[in-house]
């Protein structure tokens, strides 16, 4: 119903910027929220950043707000993560996700999400 594709991902020096994006084949985008979820080696798939169906609510991890800012533009039929200053403690592989439903829930198993894109890998290095 929903196919998410990450891209953007890559080698980048501790310190830079990165931009992923993440292209959704779907006649309904504007009504979906969406998220970005990262992996690091060893650890569990962690929430890094979510925005409502309206973009009125945007939400992020403690560990990366102030550094990443998440958007979307609707008629593209895409959302991107802009990662600035980024440590190598991010490196990680990067999901993006969708809730059908226009929501980010906290609360809820991966927040909700009902769509899963296959990754895109971020790699930070000093």
């Amino acid at each position: 119903q929903v196919q998410l594709v990450e891209s953007g991902g890559g080698m980048v020096q501790a310190g830079g910027s990165l931009k992923l994006s993440c292209a959704a084949s779907t006649r309904t985008f504007s009504t979906l929220a969406l998220a970005w979820f990262r992996q690091a080696p060893g650890k569990e798939r962690e929430f890094v950043a979510g925005i409502s169906w309206s973009a009125g609510k945007t939400y992020y991890s403690v560990y990366v707000k102030g550094r990443f800012a998440i958007y979307r533009d609707n008629p593209k039929n895409t959302v991107y993560l802009q990662m600035n200053s980024l440590k190598p403690d991010d490196t990680a592989i990067y999901y993006c996700a969708a809730n059908s439903a226009g929501t980010v829930a906290p609360g809820a198993r991966d927040y909700g999400m009902d769509y899963w894109g296959t990754g895109t890998l971020v790699t930070v290095y000093s």
